[in-house]
């Protein structure tokens, strides 16, 4: 069987980066990856623009050309895409890890084959586990953690949770379709995350009454053909209802990191690592990108993990250049 320098799970930004370097430093790798190639930014909603502008979501210094000030997710897609076909990335696309476990060396157990491996790297990002609203009615059929297009919702009643850029970005899409829009926020105020150039909008189509806000306020409980919320003053409010985005977040797969071993931390479920080397408690298993995280999710993002590939592959090398030296 193979036996590879780098095994990396996640075919996401930061997984491509990291196999960018490991080739540059003729380490044999190879990446798995559960879905498509950059999967997460794939699933984002089809109008998304990210908040960072195109240089701050280059990797391995490869020049991310758009015309828009702000890419998209469809400017996004085409630019991590090509580079897996231009760049030739050793990548297994919808075949997912399943278990990792070691012995001299990590054997890990997908959904098609076993691979051996000297070190892991894990870059599985956040998108796939929603954070869990854990009310009565959350598995009804027109309750979604996901959002793409208005299209679907227009003319209709949606109830949108949360007041993140998600959130915010549904509210007002689904409102200029058509779509009688309330939503439900936690906090006093919309979030102070939100894009800078969306956020005036959001708040003034509240002041206007275009879109209904209920602050400081939280979803009891979601019915076939209504919801019922808990206003400010406490009052328990039922309201006429035919679709409900709970864009309250999402989560690392905290499962798959307990099961390979990873440590972690606090109610925030933050994983143990070495910020200098991202090597985690397990000797040969790093983290790379969101999901160093835990809970705190909007701590780490492409423009700011990119570094992670080079600390990583960096202390790879270290250790197999310490391991020639004789005794």
């Amino acid at each position: 069987m193979e036996l590879f320098d780098v095994l990396i799970v996640g075919g996401g930004p930061i997984g491509l980066a990291c196999a960018l370097e490991a080739r540059k430093n003729n380490l044999k790798y190879i990446v798995i990856e559960k879905g498509t190639v950059a999967n997460s930014i794939y699933n984002y909603p089809l109008y998304m623009t990210f908040f960072s502008t195109a240089d701050r979501l280059e990797i391995d210094d490869i020049p991310f050309i758009t015309t828009s000030p702000k890419p998209g997710r469809q400017d996004a897609l085409e630019y991590y895409q090509g580079i897996a076909k231009s760049k030739e990335i050793n990548i297994k696309t919808y075949e997912k890890v399943i278990n990792i476990q070691k012995s001299t060396v990590f054997q890990v157990e997908t959904s098609k084959q076993i691979y051996l491996a000297k070190n892991i790297i894990v870059a599985t990002g956040f998108y796939d586990i929603p954070n869990l609203m854990d009310i009565p009615g959350e598995d009804l059929p027109k309750v979604s953690h996901y959002y793409t297009e208005p299209y679907p919702y227009s003319f209709q009643k949606v109830l949108v949770v949360g007041s993140s850029n998600s959130a915010v970005d549904a509210a007002l899409e689904i409102c200029r379709k058509g779509g009688k829009v309330t939503m439900v926020i936690r906090s006093s105020e919309i979030s102070q995350s939100v894009k800078y150039w969306v956020k005036p909008d959001i708040e003034n189509r509240i002041k206007e009454g275009s879109i209904k806000a209920f602050f400081e306020a939280e979803l009891l409980e979601v019915k076939p053909y209504s919801v019922i919320l808990k206003t400010n003053v406490g009052e328990i409010k039922e309201i006429e209802n035919d679709f409900v985005l709970a864009m309250t977040g999402y989560l690392p797969d905290f499962d798959f990191l307990n099961a390979i071993g990873i440590d972690l931390k606090n109610n925030c479920q933050n994983p143990h690592y070495d910020t200098d080397t991202m090597e985690t408690n397990i000797n040969g298993i790093y983290l790379a990108g969101v999901v160093c995280g835990g809970r705190d999710t909007h701590l780490w993002f492409i423009e700011n993990s990119r570094i992670h590939a080079k600390q990583i592959i960096s202390n790879i090398i270290q250790k197999k250049e310490s391991e020639k030296i004789p005794e």
